[in-house]
């Protein structure tokens, strides 16, 4: 009796497991099947992340239906970040800007730390030309645009920065190219950010682009702050009054913009118009500043500078508005040249030329004080 129970003991024991128990190997070769599909999900790229086309977009994102294709929409934040290093439509939006605004802190740290190599490095904004007495109205086109050959570029950078100059007065007055430089930098960050996690949800759509708007606002107003406070410095009433219009004109532009209304594709044209607007009123004291130093010998730079600024400025938003090239072929810039990629290149080029007007109207100030001239 003994021996058949052991017998059967050790029978049973040698017996698989699957016959014994068929759900436990149910159960086994489905969690084996589970772990399986989990790691080749992992592999593939979520459904959710998916490019899509204009036509699959929700009706807060359908912007410019000339572009066809390679559009995010409701990405995680963390997908939309790491979408900085994927190719869709939006791609070069982000870099044009996030290098500008690279650009532009290194251009701040350089002149916060007086360092000359950092502030030139686009010394070609700076260095055709000539400064104090080469540069007067006499020059013919050839010889003003090329520069003078003894001209020194590392003393006119130190002359511009204030490097040479110690006293805490003449200190004090590099304020307003700094709040230039940082209006620069928040309207170009503000544009990558928007660009970059707009695709996330309707109502961080809607919050970017405001932000995005407002950047834009402060930079042109930023814009205004060297050439008015430098040259009606010694008219104290010309320049509370002109810093005080574009600052009111300013403030009306961003209260406007924040209006939910506004901030749809149906508005493009009436924003436009409003950045226009207040870019214009710099005619104004532009004019009368050209009036009242019409003897300076630095004129011709400074116009040099703030019409190609004018020029790149009205450029891109005449692009960014008729949405060409790519209503002339759509879907065919989808990826690269379309509008707003335009659009971008050209506010970072009139930035630029604007740095390097704001650089002279600093050389002035600092060398030609009140109630004595050059």
């Amino acid at each position: 009796m003994n021996g058949s129970t052991t017998e059967r003991s050790v029978w049973k024991r040698s017996k698989p497991r699957s016959d014994m128990d068929p759900e436990v190997s149910l159960d086994s070769s489905k969690k084996k099947n589970k772990k399986n599909m989990k790691s080749e999900n992992r592999n593939k790229p979520s459904k959710r992340c998916c490019l899509v086309t204009f036509e699959e977009l929700p009706e807060y994102m359908k912007d410019n239906e000339y572009i066809l294709n390679y559009y995010r929409a409701n990405w995680p934040l963390k997908d939309a970040f790491f979408s900085l290093f994927r190719w869709h439509n939006e791609t070069l939006n982000v870099w044009t800007h996030l290098l500008g605004f690279a650009l532009f802190v290194g251009l701040m740290v350089g002149n916060l730390m007086d360092v000359p190599q950092v502030a030139d490095i686009f010394g070609i904004f700076v260095s055709p030309f000539p400064s104090n007495a080469e540069a007067n109205v006499s020059h013919n086109s050839n010889d003003f645009f090329s520069g003078a050959t003894n001209f020194n570029l590392k003393k006119q950078s130190s002359a511009a920065l204030g490097m040479t100059v110690t006293s805490p007065e003449t200190s004090a007055t590099r304020w307003p190219f700094f709040v230039f430089l940082c209006g620069s930098m928040f309207c170009l960050l503000s544009s990558s950010t928007c660009h970059l996690f707009a695709c996330h949800s309707h109502n961080l759509n809607i919050l970017l682009l405001r932000m995005d708007y407002v950047g834009i606002a402060v930079m042109i107003i930023t814009s205004f702050f060297p050439p008015i406070f430098y040259i009606f410095q010694c008219e104290p009433l010309w320049q509370i009054i002109y810093l005080a219009g574009i600052s009111v004109m300013g403030a009306f532009t961003i209260v406007t913009l924040l209006t939910p209304a506004f901030s749809t594709g149906k508005f493009r044209a009436f924003r436009a118009m409003l950045f226009v607007a207040m870019g214009l009123f710099g005619l104004v004291p532009a004019v009368h500043a050209a009036v009242v130093n019409w003897n300076e010998s630095r004129r011709n730079v400074t116009l040099a500078y703030e019409s190609v600024m004018a020029l790149a400025y009205l450029t891109g938003t005449a692009f960014y508005v008729t949405r060409i090239p790519e209503r002339w072929k759509p879907g065919f810039f989808d990826l690269a040249g379309h509008s707003h990629q335009i659009f971008h290149v050209f506010v970072i080029l009139g930035a630029l030329a604007h740095y390097g007007a704001a650089l002279v109207f600093l050389e002035f100030r600092g060398e030609v004080g009140c109630g004595r001239t050059k």
